[in-house]
This record gives C-alpha cells, sequence and structure tokens, in this order.
C-alpha cells in the first residue's frame, strides 16, 4: 500500500505561555499544502527499512510502528519505504505527515480497525501535531497544537510559494529564545479578516528571535512582499518562508522554491 503525505503551512503562530510541563500553548492554524512525500508498506517476513534490517528507531514512522506494536500487540512485521521531498526542520511537519500516513496505512493493511479516537490518541502520542495529518481540512489548533477545530479560510484560487532557504531549524532551537505573550485578539478572529490585512495582524512569533539569528529569512520575507505576495510568513519553527498571491512570484534565479495552486 501506498500514500503520500503532505506538508503543511501555519497560517499565524502565536506562543501564549509556557506550560507546567515545559511544552507551549499557543493558537496557529494548519492548512495541509500538495508538497508531498512517498511511503509505501507493505508486509514482510521481518522489519524492513527499504529493504535493510537496520530499522531507524529515531524515525517518526518507526516510532509510529512501534506505538501500533503497543496498543495492538501482535501486529505483523512491514517492509517501510519512504522516499522524502518535505524537507527537515523546515516547518512543514514532514515527518509528523509521514507518521501520521503510517499510521492509516498500516491500519488498513493489517485490518486493525482503530477508533479514529485510537487514532488520535496514538498520533499525539508521536508529537503535538500529528493528529492534524489524520483531518482532511484545515484546523484552528490550541493547546500544545493538538486541540483541533475546522475551519474555513480563503485561500481557493490563490498561489503558495514556498522559498528553502539552505538552514535547518530544530523545534529546540526556536522554543529556546521565543517570549510567550497573550495575544490581541484570538488568532480565529484576526483569520476572519480580509487577506490583505493579514500582513499587519497575523503573525509567527518565532520569527521575533529567529529573524535577527537568521537575517536571511527577512531578507527573503521583504522580497516576497516586493514581488507581489499579499501575505509572506516564516511557517511553524520554520526554516521554510512562504507567500500566498494572486499571481505567481517572479523571484530571484538564487531562490529555491516552488509554487503550487491552491483549491
Amino acid at each position: 500500500m501506498i500514500a503520500f503525505p503532505c506538508a503543511k503551512i501555519n497560517l499565524g503562530l502565536r506562543i501564549i505561555r509556557k506550560r507546567p510541563d515545559g511544552y507551549h500553548d499557543l493558537e496557529t492554524a494548519f492548512v495541509k499544502i500538495p508538497l508531498r512525500d512517498a511511503l509505501e508498506v507493505l508486509p514482510s517476513d521481518c522489519l524492513l527499512w527499504d529493504g535493510a534490517e537496520d530499522f531507524p528507531e529515531d524515525n517518526l514512522v518507526a516510532k509510529a510502528y512501534r506505538a501500533l506494536q503497543r496498543l495492538r500487540p501482535g501486529v505483523p512485521p512491514a517492509r517501510f519505504i519512504l522516499r522524502k521531498k518535505i524537507p527537515s526542520g523546515a516547518g512543514l511537519g514532514g515527518g509528523s505527515s509521514d507518521a501520521s500516513t503510517a499510521l492509516r496505512l498500516l491500519d488498513e493493511l493489517f485490518d486493525l480497525r482503530l477508533s479514529e479516537d485510537e487514532l488520535h490518541r496514538t498520533a499525539r502520542s508521536l508529537g503535538a501535531d500529528c493528529p492534524f495529518f489524520l483531518k482532511d481540512e484545515p484546523q484552528y489548533a490550541e493547546g500544545i497544537g493538538d486541540l483541533l477545530t475546522p475551519v474555513s479560510l480563503p485561500l481557493g484560487g490563490l498561489k503558495l510559494t514556498l522559498v528553502f532557504p539552505e538552514l535547518f531549524i530544530s523545534t529546540r532551537e526556536a522554543y529556546s529564545s521565543v517570549t510567550p505573550r497573550e495575544p490581541e485578539e484570538p488568532l480565529i478572529e484576526t483569520l476572519r479578516r480580509p487577506i490583505e490585512e493579514w500582513r499587519a495582524t497575523l503573525k509567527n512569533d518565532f520569527e521575533a528571535s529567529l529573524f535577527p539569528k537568521y537575517p536571511l529569512l527577512s531578507e527573503i520575507k521583504e522580497t516576497l512582499y516586493r514581488n507581489g505576495a499579499l501575505y509572506a510568513s516564516m511557517s511553524g519553527s520554520g526554516s521554510t518562508m512562504y507567500a500566498l498571491s494572486r499571481q505567481a512570484l517572479n523571484l530571484p534565479n538564487d531562490y529555491k522554491h516552488q509554487t503550487f495552486s491552491l483549491k
């Protein structure tokens, strides 16, 4: 069985407070985008990773399989073949999407008959944004990113441009310097404003601490606006920068980027 885990972008990301458990309460909107990995899961006599028996225990797909073993002892071994197109450390949720997709594929392949609650709880144990990738529509996220509510967003017909700087920013690094703050208005209200107003109102709180450290990110954002972006932002905790626009943007030749049409 094969599936194509998709990436996501964040529309706004507000870090509200640090919790006693060390995590942070936040609010954001998750939107799936057409950038995809490819994941194939096949029955096997032994546990294999792309034909090798050296199974990568730190990979989120491998962790998804182990989590299902704990939930359903006796889950048969499988062969996993993962082809990456979503860059790591880029704020696009590729690893989380791979993990949630693996849960769906294993559930179907081995007829585990997991309930939606079991899938959600297992995905949540793998990462705060993993439950989102079990959903089909944009979600307004609260808590640590796992409390999800469907949200309608006016993105149809827009162009999405992703710019990939040669930077890896770990989630730990991003959170280490962010300053939590209470928002002036709920993000869900900000999202109801016309997209032309988002530039002034819809913020990613990681930008304030990461832009001084990585000036290239700020430079890319300004370039996106100079070239016609309606809204530009860093996705998640970085490092991908993205733009929403009416027309495809004409960017410098040295920018590694991709453009998609949103439906």
